[in-house]
This record gives structure tokens, C-alpha cells and sequence, in this order.
């Protein structure tokens, strides 16, 4: 069953852009559209791609195929990420690029996120960088300010096809406007009982897992078997080389049966929506020594989590994959500190990961 709309949150609003029907979440610094049913591709031109209930796939004898979307409006940013869901038959891949159109009104070049496959030729593209901007593996920074872009997905191989498309733009100069919004104490006292796992029990590059292996526990938590070397090469980046490309983690996620998609939330008040819901959260921060008090290791550059609810106090609970073992993951950290290095770090980046048809809060 496919999710029949998103349940937004009222004081933040519903919108319609890019299509019929096209859903938009708005935050204070980011806004996520999210492109899966076929009044949403309206306006787009399609060569070799067909649009249905199910999404993009090739037409019968077409070996590749592409889609371009018409232009969609958000509020200032300078910042995307991409996500997608996507099956690709052996021999298959699917390809996301996006331009911006800067101040001024004119366009930025074509930008790829690299090709996307289930198979380990998956891979980012690097040397992406001109005046307009650049991108670091899953992220486009502009240096100028956009509020309009397009995007071209190709696919390829006989069975490809594409059930999802998500795009989150944000404003790096407002990453942390939500931070110390009150949060709701009835969603205090509650959390989601998600299994334990930790990255640092694979001497074969399990510290730098920390992305699948939180993958791997919301999957377990809904009932899919994933363990968390499986998940690291089900998402390993041949030229990122590594584990944490975010796009290919939702990904990823989509193979094993689930809708996910990246976006960035403005405060843990709206996090608290999610797991009062029932729904873990694969959060994304940093820090230095000494800013996140009881860390499980003294700092990162970058590092996912999975939220699971909060103290009868509001502090978030998670399941710190960093932890030297399985039975130390679960971890309470202070508010105040976890929100601003979440905030600040990512802007609130976020892995929402749920089984199709899963009423979002």
C-alpha cells in the first residue's frame, strides 16, 4: 500500500508545488519536497521513461531513459540534497543531477550525485566545482543564493524503475533558527524500542559504519534483517570510499523494502512528533572534546545516530552505534547540547525510514 499523503504539521502548513499534488514540508530553514505519485511529475519531459502509480520506469525497449522536471519553487537556500527510492535489476543504475537557478535568474550547470545501483559499481562524482558551486559527495553548495531548480534522473537496464524523489533545499545562515523550540512533554517519557548495534565490533572498517549500522537498526526495528556488514556494502561509495553518502543510505533503506528520504528538521520539538509516532529517527552530527557530555567517543567530524524518544526530562535517548559494544548503545544526551551540535552541524539532517503506507506525524 503506498503512503496516500504525508500528515504535516499544521503550524508549518501544506504546499503545492512542482505538479498536481506534490508535497512539501516547510520548516523555518529547510524545506523538503517529495516527488512519488504521477500528478507530481506534471510538466516534466520524459525520453524513453514512462510515469505511472508506481512511479518512473522504462519503456518496454528502452535501454536507458531520462526525465527532466519542470522548474520548482522554494524559499531561499543555498544547499540540496537528493534522495530517491530505487529498484535497479541486475546491470541496472539510476543517475540524479540537479541545477540551480541562482540570483539573478541565471542557471547553474547540470550537478550529478553519481550513479545509484544495488550492485557495488555504485559510486559519487567527484570534481564537480565552478562559480556557481560544488558538491561534497550528497550535497550541492551553491555560493550564491537560489530559490528554483530543476532535476534530471536517468535510468538504466531492462526492470529499473523509480518510486521516489527527494529533494531538500536549506538556507546554511538559518541552520540553527529552530534551536530551543519547546518541546512537547506529553512526548516525554516515551521512546521506541529499536535493537542495538554497534559499529565497533567489525575490525574490517566498522568505525566508520556509523551510517549503515544505524540504517541496520531502524530496518531491524521494522522487521528486516539486515545485518550491519550487509548494510555497509549495500551502501559503500567506491569514490567517497566509504559508508556515509546520505542519499545512498535511503537508498539503500528503499531495497529492503521501505520508503526513506533525506530532510533536514528545524528543532527536537518536531523530532518529538516522530518518535511519539513510533518512528526512529537517523540523526546526523558533530562535535569537539567535551561538547556532547557522556559521548561514546570524544568527538567526530560527522557521526549518525538513531533517535528513539526522550527522557521523562525531554534529553534525547539514541542508540549511539559508536558504544565499544551492543549493550552500550542506548544513550541519553543532554538537550541543549545534542540539539545545537545537531543543529549546527547538519542543520538537522535526518534519515525518515518506514515502511510504505506508514502515516508520517
Amino acid at each position: 500500500m503506498r503512503l496516500p499523503s504525508l500528515i504535516l504539521f499544521a503550524a508549518l502548513g501544506l504546499s503545492v508545488a512542482g505538479g498536481a499534488g506534490a508535497v512539501t514540508m516547510t520548516y523555518p530553514h529547510s524545506t523538503t519536497i517529495l516527488h512519488e505519485q504521477p500528478g507530481d511529475w506534471a510538466g516534466a519531459q520524459a525520453s524513453g521513461v514512462s510515469v505511472g502509480g508506481g512511479g518512473l520506469s522504462l519503456q518496454v525497449g528502452a535501454a536507458s531513459g531520462t526525465l527532466t522536471s519542470a522548474t520548482l519553487r522554494a524559499p531561499v537556500f543555498d544547499e540540496l540534497v537528493p534522495s530517491w527510492n530505487a529498484m535497479t535489476p541486475a546491470g541496472g543504475s539510476v543517475s540524479v543531477e540537479v541545477r540551480a537557478e541562482l540570483t539573478g535568474g541565471t542557471w547553474s550547470r547540470w550537478f550529478s550525485f553519481g550513479t545509484w545501483s544495488s550492485g557495488p559499481e555504485r559510486a559519487s562524482l567527484d570534481g564537480q566545482k565552478d562559480a556557481s558551486g560544488q558538491t561534497l559527495t550528497d550535497t550541492l553548495r551553491l555560493n550564491a543564493k537560489a530559490a528554483a531548480f530543476q532535476y534530471r534522473v536517468t535510468l538504466r537496464g531492462a526492470g529499473t524503475r523509480v518510486s521516489l524523489l527527494a529533494f531538500t533545499t536549506s538556507e546554511r545562515a538559518r541552520r540553527a533558527a529552530g534551536l530551543g523550540a519547546p518541546g512537547d512533554r506529553a512526548s516525554w517519557g516515551r521512546e521506541v524500542r529499536v535493537p542495538t548495534r554497534s559499529q565497533m565490533l567489525y575490525p574490517d572498517g566498522g568505525e566508520g559504519w556509523c551510517s549503515p549500522t544505524s540504517v541496520s537498526m531502524i530496518l531491524a526495528h521494522w522487521g528486516r534483517a539486515v545485518t550491519v556488514p550487509d548494510a555497509a556494502r549495500g551502501t559503500f561509495d567506491r569514490v567517497y570510499d566509504g559508508t556515509g553518502n546520505w542519499p545512498f543510505n535511503a537508498a539503500y533503506a528503499a531495497t529492503q523494502g521501505m520508503r526513506a528520504f533525506i530532510t533536514r528538521l528545524p528543532s527536537l520539538a518536531q523530532a518529538e512528533r516522530f518518535t511519539a509516532a513510533g518512528i526512529p529517527l537517523a540523526v546526523s552530527l558533530g562535535w569537539k572534546v567535551g561538547e556532547l557530555p557522556g559521548a561514546a567517543i570524544p568527538s567526530s567530524s560527522g557521526h549518525l545516530m538513531v533517535l528513539t524518544g526522550f527522557d521523562a526530562g525531554g534529553n534525547p535517548v539514541l542508540n549511539d552505534p559508536a558504544a565499544p559494544s551492543d549493550a552500550g548503545v542506548r544513550r541519553t544526551y543532554p538537550r541543549a547540547a545534542f540539539e545545537k551540535l545537531w543543529l549546527t552541524h547538519s542543520g538537522g539532517l535526518t534519515y525518515v525510514i518506514t515502511p510504505p503506507g506508514t502515516r508520517l506525524p
